[in-house]
């Protein structure tokens, strides 16, 4: 059973998003915040495995409760404005996704259950301008902090996660258990300092921009985001 935070300032729209979720077999909302504040408290104490963000809230807004709740639970951020400063706040963050208040609720569900499985979901809608930004900032410097402690198997792992791939997809690719990747991309998010995976396929793209070589010496080419 995967157990959500729903954390929004309207009453309406989380009685809305609690009735959605709720109808779901495999989900369960263990609680309501109704400011960020309180979603922090309730996270620390609830141990949820996804939180439902909203982004403008009293008291503590949705992106500086996504930056202390990332680490305690996974957080789906869902907000009506898809302004380039909510996107990459709250990715900066430590979100592992980004949707609208617009998408349906199967889509809604189907999002939370990825995010609770470890992947990363970004609504299409924002999805270009994403990558547009990206190509247009400066390359990381080859010698980001963490990098060099990599192993070849975990280099592999941080290439896939450039190219946006899930944990079923890397697995396939390179012939090995999905749990196995999962604890591969657990352990480059805590060796790289990285709250969420989608914070380490933008460092995997810029990485692969800046002509960082993995080991074996061989660089490692940009792929999609």
């Amino acid at each position: 059973m995967i157990e959500v935070l729903v954390a929004d300032d309207q009453a309406a729209v989380r009685a809305g998003l609690v009735l959605i979720l709720g109808a779901a077999p495999d989900l369960r909302v263990v609680g309501e915040a109704a400011d960020g504040r309180r979603a922090v408290e309730l996270a620390r104490e609830l141990r949820p495995d996804v939180v439902l963000m909203d982004v403008r809230m009293p008291v503590l807004d949705g992106i500086g409760a996504t930056r202390e709740i990332a680490g305690i639970a996974d957080v789906l951020v869902l907000t009506t404005f898809d302004l380039d400063e909510y996107v990459f706040g709250a990715l900066r963050a430590g979100a592992a996704g980004f949707l609208l208040k617009d998408v349906d609720a199967d889509r809604l569900v189907e999002a939370v259950r990825t995010v609770a499985a470890g992947e990363g979901i970004i609504a299409p809608k924002v999805t270009r301008r994403l990558i547009g930004a990206f190509a247009a900032r400066p390359a990381a410097p080859p010698g980001a902090p963490g990098l060099d402690g990599l192993t070849p198997r975990e280099w592999e792992v941080f290439r896939c996660l450039g190219e946006g791939l899930s944990n079923g997809e890397i697995a396939r690719r390179l012939d090995m258990a999905e749990t196995t990747t999962k604890t591969h991309v657990s352990r480059i998010l805590g060796k790289l300092g990285l709250r969420s995976r989608v914070q380490a396929a933008i460092l995997a793209q810029e990485t692969a921009a800046a002509g960082r070589a993995r080991p074996g010496g061989a660089p490692i080419p940009p792929g999609l985001l």
